[in-house]
């Protein structure tokens, strides 16, 4: 597979009238296999775009405009083996929503809501303080906080139980202490033995009767 194609872009967003630091976009650009010394990474006020060879022959290349301006300086970016995640600080401090990612108002099939970040605007106040984009890991080098705050647990495999996470009841079920387990399987093998010392129990009653 070779040529130039565009890579899937997901965004969600946040606003703020009185602070900066949650006045923002998430953007990212699925650029899978693309090494970072290879990839060419442009944000000005009203543009983003990215090109890059993946190591499977494919380039990705993309130029978004958006719809209203970002402040390059105060946004962020990081480079994973699987996509480039963008935190673009919006410049307008304003509570409303930006009504869509880009300037022009049409559908185009490579961008899509990521519902995994997204919040609605009624509601982003609920949301945690590390939801927000000044704890953004991975930024810049990479940090411990934000790099647990992107992973997908749904597409963690081989954890057992619905949904990919542990079944939690096999450990916490019938565990005095939180302990459990290895107690229960005892009780079972006592129960077992019982029948062997009233088997013993038989055989010496027999004995006395004998003498």
């Amino acid at each position: 597979m070779s040529g130039t194609v565009h890579p899937e872009v997901t965004w969600a967003q946040r606003s703020s009238d009185s602070d900066p630091e949650r006045n923002y976009l998430y953007v990212n650009l699925k650029t899978a296999d693309v090494p970072k010394a290879d990839a060419k990474l442009s944000i000005t006020a009203n543009n983003v775009s990215f090109t890059g060879p993946s190591r499977k022959g494919v380039t990705y290349s993309v130029s978004l405009d958006l719809f209203g301006e970002i402040d390059p300086e105060n946004s962020k970016s990081n480079h994973t083996d699987r996509e480039v995640e963008l935190v673009l600080r919006k410049k307008e401090l304003k509570l409303e929503y930006w009504p869509r990612l880009l300037k022009e108002n049409k559908k185009v099939h490579f961008l899509k809501t990521d519902f995994d970040k997204w919040v609605d605007e009624d509601e982003q106040d609920e949301a945690t303080e590390d939801d927000y984009a000044n704890n953004f890991g991975g930024m810049g080098g990479g940090g411990e906080e934000g790099g647990l705050s992107n992973i997908d647990f749904s597409k963690l495999g081989g954890m057992g139980g619905a949904g990919g996470m542990p079944d939690l009841s096999a450990l916490a079920g019938g565990m005095p202490g939180g302990m459990g387990g290895a107690g229960d399987d005892e009780g079972e093998d006592d129960d077992e033995d019982l029948p062997e010392l009233e088997e013993a129990d038989q055989k010496s009653s027999k004995i006395q009767e004998v003498s």
